[in-house]
């Protein structure tokens, strides 16, 4: 037996992600706008250039779909994509100032939060339907965050907005419909560089002189954007987003071990016992998912139809 694709997809962008330290902490003496700023000059010459070298057929496949559109779609369309652009560079703004500036433990302590934020809006916002084993491991989840959260408040109130940033846009982007995830990721991205743009020259410190740092700021941009988040909008066109949601799981996990014997970054029996609370609610979260993940795709139907 093999993984569905979708999971694949999934699995892979949170296991990249669960490394973004190894790319953000040697240039953490940089303020966290310029690392922002950077980040989003690399990526989106680069989304462009894939674009406009390798999927043109999908600029216009995405344009008669649009044009397919009566007046309310497309309305609904601008105003999704437009909100989960402007969510996606909050959360790398915020992510990127709680992993240099508080701590590596804190900044996986968000995407610990964010299945649970996702699960609870994909129920209340997409209407997914979730069983009581599933309810039973959002409320092992809630608990674990709760130890967590023990004596450590402004961490957890940061980590709680990198959080409810990403699982907003999660569920955004399960709203889009029909239109190509990679070019939508081309478009997000494009609506960011003009929003921020215009505070580049107020906010940004003196350009960069080291080239480390355009090494790196490279290395975040492919290997630690792009790879990633066009993996992760894949697998939300085949399984969903709660699903997705408790995937995430993955990449806090391999932080959490990265900031204990990695960065040696100080430890309480409380975050212990949280992650072990947390690793059996992803087990039991996804116990119900488990025939989808392993069965061939010839033989299981996608959840959505592009």
């Amino acid at each position: 037996m093999r993984f569905s694709k979708y999971y694949a997809a999934g699995i892979t962008a949170f296991l990249i992600w669960g490394f973004f330290s190894f790319g953000l902490r040697p240039i953490n003496h940089y303020p966290s706008l310029d690392i922002l700023f950077y980040r989003l000059f690399f990526c989106v010459p680069i989304m462009v250039a894939i674009t406009l070298l390798f999927r043109r057929h999908t600029i216009a496949e995405t344009l008669n779909v649009v044009r397919a559109m009566n007046k309310p779609e497309r309305t609904q369309l601008l105003g999704l994509t437009l909100g989960s652009a402007l969510l996606l560079i909050a959360n790398w703004f915020l992510f990127i100032f709680v992993m240099n500036h508080i701590s590596v433990n804190a900044a996986s302590f968000a995407y610990l939060v964010c299945p649970i934020l996702t699960t609870v809006l994909a129920f209340f916002i997409l209407h997914e339907k979730l069983t009581s084993l599933q309810w039973l491991a959002v409320g092992l989840s809630a608990l674990g965050c709760g130890l967590l959260s023990y004596n450590n408040f402004m961490s957890i109130f940061y980590s709680l907005l990198v959080a409810l940033s990403y699982a907003l846009y999660m569920i955004m982007q399960k709203k889009i419909v029909g239109i190509d995830k990679f070019f939508l990721l081309n478009v997000q991205l494009i609506i960011i560089a003009i929003v921020v743009l215009p505070f580049y020259p107020e906010f940004s410190g003196p350009i960069p002189a080291e080239a480390t740092f355009y090494v790196y700021i490279g290395i975040i941009a492919v290997v630690f954007t792009i790879i990633p988040l066009f993996l992760n909008l894949y697998a939300l066109k085949g399984i969903n987003s709660s699903s997705v949601g408790m995937l995430l799981y993955i990449n806090p996990l391999i932080g959490f071990m990265l900031s204990i014997f990695y960065f040696h970054e100080q430890i309480t029996l409380y975050q212990v016992l949280a992650y072990a609370v947390i690793l059996v609610a992803i087990i039991l979260f996804n116990m119900k998912n488990l025939p989808q993940i392993t069965k061939p795709e010839g033989t299981r139907k996608s959840r959505i139809s592009y």
